[in-house]
Parts: C-alpha cells; sequence; structure tokens
C-alpha cells in the first residue's frame, strides 16, 4: 500500500528542519577563522592545547571540513523531489556523499571521541555516533547497489539523522547556556540525546508506517522491463 503524501504541518516541519540546518551549517563555517590557526581561547577548543597538535589536529581538521559537507549534501540527497528530478545527480553525490562519511566524517569522529570534553560518557556516546553512522551509511550503499531502493532510503535516512546530530547538539548547547542550567552531567547526556532521541523518533515513524501498511516494498527492482532501463532511482 503506498503511503498518502505527508500532510502540509509535516513539510512545514520538514522545510523549518532544513532551514536550521542550513543555518547552524554556516554558524560551523563562520567559526573557521578560530580553527585555522587554532585559536585555544574559542569555545571549542579551550583546554585542548595538550592534545590537540598531532593525530587529534589532522582529525580535527579533517571533521570540521568534511562535516558540513555531509550535512549539506544529505540535506540534497534525502530529498524527494531531488531524487526523481535529478537522478543522474544523486547517483553522482550519493557516490561522494558515501566516501566522505566513511573516510573521513566517521574515522576523524571516533578518533577526536576519545578526547571529549565531556569525559567518558561523552566520549562513549561520541564513538557509538561514529560507529553508528559508518554502518548506516554502509548498509544504505550496499542496499542501493542491490537496487533495494525502499531499504536504501531508509537507511539513509538514518544515517543523516546521525549527522544532524552535530546540529542538535549545538541547540541543546544553546538551550542550556539560555536557561543557565551549567552542570557536570549536561555535556554527557547531550551527546547521547543529540542522535538517540531523532534515530528513536524516525524508528517509531517507521513503525508507525509499517503497522499502517505504509511502507513500501523491499523487493529489488529488476535493472529493465521489456528492454527499457529502469529510471527508477534511489
Amino acid at each position: 500500500m503506498r503511503a498518502p503524501p505527508p500532510p502540509l504541518a509535516e513539510r512545514i516541519l520538514t522545510l523549518l528542519a532544513g532551514v536550521l540546518i542550513l543555518k547552524v551549517t554556516m554558524s560551523i563555517v563562520s567559526n573557521y577563522h578560530n580553527y585555522f590557526p587554532p585559536n585555544f581561547t574559542s569555545d571549542f577548543l579551550r583546554g585542548r592545547e595538550r592534545h590537540f597538535f598531532g593525530v587529534y589536529q589532522w582529525a580535527f581538521c579533517t571533521h570540521i571540513l568534511s562535516g558540513p559537507v555531509s550535512l549539506i549534501l544529505g540535506l540534497f540527497l534525502v530529498g524527494e523531489r531531488t531524487r526523481t528530478c535529478f537522478p543522474k545527480w544523486h547517483r553522482s553525490l550519493g557516490r561522494l556523499q558515501v566516501a566522505c562519511v566513511l573516510l573521513l566524517v566517521t574515522p576523524s569522529g571516533l578518533w577526536m571521541a576519545a578526547h571529549a570534553a565531556g569525559g567518558p560518557v561523552a566520549a562513549g556516546g561520541l564513538a557509538t555516533l561514529a560507529i553508528a553512522t559508518a554502518i548506516c551509511v554502509s548498509l544504505g550503499a550496499r542496499s542501493a547497489v542491490k537496487r533495494r531502493f525502499a531499504d536504501h532510503r531508509r537507511w539513509m535516512w538514518r544515517c543523516y539523522l546521525l549527522l544532524a546530530s552535530a546540529v542538535v547538539l549545538r541547540l541543546i548547547g544553546g538551550l542550556a547556556t539560555v536557561t543557565g542550567v551549567v552542570a557536570p552531567w549536561v555535556d554527557p547526556l547531550a551527546t547521547w540525546v543529540s542522535w538517540l532521541v531523532p534515530l528513536t523518533a524516525f524508528e517509531l515513524r517507521e513503525w508507525t508506517r509499517r503497522k499502517a501498511g505504509f511502507l513500501e516494498s523491499d523487493r529489488p527492482r529488476a535493472r529493465a522491463t521489456h528492454g527499457r532501463r529502469d529510471t527508477s532511482v534511489p
């Protein structure tokens, strides 16, 4: 059974979420002057002088440069309209996204997790996030290769929600600052909440759609039908 089109309220929320992601991504990029060269009086780099130079510096630079790229690419790729209107771009940018996440974002994030400012609990959250992101993008790419496009879209949505945890984390930090909440448990909790809550919400939505019979079929599609090329691409 085909799912009905999303209601207007859901489309508006999706649009607002996309604008918010772009805004936060641009704010990250606008702070590059604090990272190149490193300014250890800036918020993120404060107190990191001891372990910054060396492998951590390379991981940090890789992460801070590839992260915004993956967020903007993902915003384009998860859009249903862009997928159907620009299939060739979708395939090409999708390959770029998989390479960016697997080769740059997740390895650098995993290395940086060991030096999380929030302590071992936050480090565990960031390390788990990096591993989960790599698993989701790998399974998404594998599903596309096997032409299981329904599975592909779901895995890539999970991947993007995990990537967008950087945005959620900054929103939580801003909210804590505005409300004056200063406690040692804030950073570790925010590290886990930033990706567990969005991912759980997505899984609940998928569960309700499955119960209602609205999920797309996971059967692989044939490459061609009656000699015509299949133009249904993820």
